[in-house]
C-alpha cells in the first residue's frame, strides 16, 4: 500500500495498551490538522509520545478516527509496542529508517 503523508497531522489519545489507537477530536492540537485529513484505509507513518519516556514511531493505518499500530521501527519498548496509559499525542511524521538525504559530498545511496 502506498503511504501518505501530510503537514502539521497532531491529535491526542487517551488509549491505553497495546491495540489501535483511538484519535479524539477534542484533543486536537489548536493549529493542526486531524489524521482524517488522510482519508479512511490510508496509510502513514507515525510517532506517539506519553511523558515522560514512553514513545513509538511506525506505519499505521487511519480508519474512522482511530490508527492501527501495523509495523514498529523505534520505540522505548525495545522497538516494540508500547503500553500507554491514556495521555498521549499521535502525529505524523517522517522517520528516520525510511529518510533519504544527501551526505556532505551530495551523494545519496538508495538500497532496497
Amino acid at each position: 500500500m502506498t503511504i501518505s503523508i501530510k503537514d502539521r497531522i497532531k491529535q491526542g489519545t487517551n488509549t491505553s495498551g497495546l491495540g489501535t489507537v483511538t484519535l479524539h477530536i477534542s484533543y486536537s492540537a489548536s493549529g493542526f490538522q486531524d489524521f482524517s485529513v488522510l482519508g479512511n484505509g490510508t496509510e502513514t507513518y507515525y510517532a506517539i509520545e506519553e511523558a515522560p519516556s514512553k514513545w513509538e514511531v511506525g506505519i499505521g493505518t487511519y480508519n474512522a478516527g482511530t490508527l492501527s499500530r501495523d509495523t514498529i521501527f523505534s520505540s522505548s519498548n525495545s522497538n516494540n509496542k508500547v503500553s500507554f496509559g491514556g495521555s498521549g499525542t499521535v502525529f505524523v511524521t517522517y522517520p528516520a529508517e525510511k529518510a533519504v538525504f544527501a551526505d556532505s559530498e551530495n551523494n545519496v545511496n538508495i538500497t532496497g
